[in-house]
């Protein structure tokens, strides 16, 4: 992503909302209906609409097969999402930088 859309601090939508919204819903497709025609149990691309599972690799492709949308787009998509995330929670995480050890110096 651009470092102007990154100084903006958008907080970017799951990738889920994407389908539900842009794919299944201008479809017509209920959740049970998409899952069929994906291949996959109710369940699980369930929770991939609700914002409670990661789109994986694989969900990408299916999704591509089948409706059309770009997968690289897709997967761009979660890891803007994973990323954003990720920084949200950058305080939580400490480590410190590296620091290599300064060489001897010669007598």
């Amino acid at each position: 992503m651009s470092e102007a859309i990154s100084k903006l601090s958008m907080k970017p939508s799951h990738p889920g909302c994407f389908i539900r919204e842009e794919i299944l819903a201008e479809l017509g497709l209920s959740v049970a209906r998409a899952a069929e025609i994906l291949g996959v149990r109710r369940a699980t691309l369930s929770d991939l609409v609700n914002g409670n599972a990661a789109l994986s690799p694989e969900m990408a492709l299916r999704i591509e097969m089948a409706f059309g949308v770009n997968m690289e787009t897709l997967l761009r998509m979660q890891a803007w999402y994973d990323s954003y995330t990720m920084r949200q929670r950058a305080g939580e995480i400490n480590v410190k930088p590296f620091a290599p050890p300064e060489p001897p110096q010669a007598q």
